[in-house]
């Protein structure tokens, strides 16, 4: 009786039982575990832990870097070509190094120096008296002191000659690098009481480029007329640079013909202590004064 009146309610009707978990919480359970199951199978599917669309993501990235390589290899040998081409093309008529083999522009230009040689500036403009030029001496010039360069005979060496050719780093024997003092039409002459180069009638204080201690010429010339498109050309180590002084019994008489000339030497690249540029100097400003 105890226990029964104790369930009784208020109105004398037993109270229901307890709530107890029923069929939405055992769902709710169930869905639980189900929930559980499906995490699971997804932590199985994928030891990285990566979905499908994420797994597919990295294989198309990997497929597309693979493009990219295959690609640039394709793409390579034309990139070679190309820029071969436009190093042959700037070589040819724009801009090419030289290798100074010979002592006979001292101290200005050393053995060894690399210089760059413009080749443009000509086209566009006259050549002017101090200027450093390259030019072919072939034809008018039989210089003894010409450094002969003997031509390889393994075809992979010759390569290698011509590439180091182009670059600066080895003596082409067939360009000459001298100093211009007489332009077609001048009148140059050694040498006055002082002993002087004199163009047009006009001494040349030549301090400022001479090889220390050296005379103007150890040789007599002239006076010599220059025809319309002849230079007379020197070089800065006037005791043995083998120059137009001494090619007078050569075609030409020692003068160069202005088609011959490569361009213009107008800065040293190599060595990094002798860099610089190659100005005109000061010495020809009374000629040209004179002229006008």
């Amino acid at each position: 009786m105890i226990n029964d009146d104790r369930d009784l309610g208020p109105d004398g009707v037993p109270d229901e039982e307890p709530a107890r978990p029923g069929s939405e919480e055992h769902g709710s359970g169930s869905g639980s575990r189900a929930h559980d199951q499906r995490s699971g199978a997804r932590g199985v599917s994928g030891d990285d832990g990566n979905g499908p669309g994420e797994r597919a993501d990295a294989k198309m990235s990997k497929s597309r870097s693979s493009a990219k390589k295959g690609s640039f290899w394709k793409e390579l040998p034309i990139l070679i070509v190309i820029a071969l081409v436009l190093a042959f093309v700037i070589r040819t008529w724009v801009m090419q190094a030289f290798y100074i083999p010979s002592t006979s522009m001292e101290n200005t230009l050393l053995v060894g120096d690399r210089v760059l040689v413009n080749k443009v500036v000509y086209q566009v403009r006259d050549i002017e008296r101090g200027e450093v030029i390259v030019f072919n001496g072939g034809g008018s010039w039989d210089d003894p002191n010409t450094v002969s360069v003997p031509e390889p005979e393994n075809p992979l060496a010759r390569g290698f000659q011509w590439a180091q050719q182009q670059l600066g780093t080895a003596p082409t024997g067939k360009e000459y690098i001298k100093r211009v003092v007489g332009l077609p039409g001048d009148v140059v002459e050694c040498c006055d009481d002082q002993n002087r180069v004199l163009v047009n009638g006009t001494p040349l204080d030549e301090d400022d480029y001479l090889y220390p201690d050296s005379v103007a010429s150890h040789t007599e010339f002239g006076p010599i007329e220059l025809g319309e498109d002849e230079l007379w050309l020197m070089g800065d180590h006037r005791s043995i640079s083998y120059d137009s002084r001494l090619n007078q019994d050569n075609p030409g008489g020692g003068a160069v013909p202005v088609d011959h000339v490569v361009g213009r030497a107008f800065v040293i690249i190599w060595p990094f202590g002798q860099a610089g540029t190659l100005g005109v100097p000061s010495t020809f400003d009374e000629v040209e004064t004179a002229d006008d």
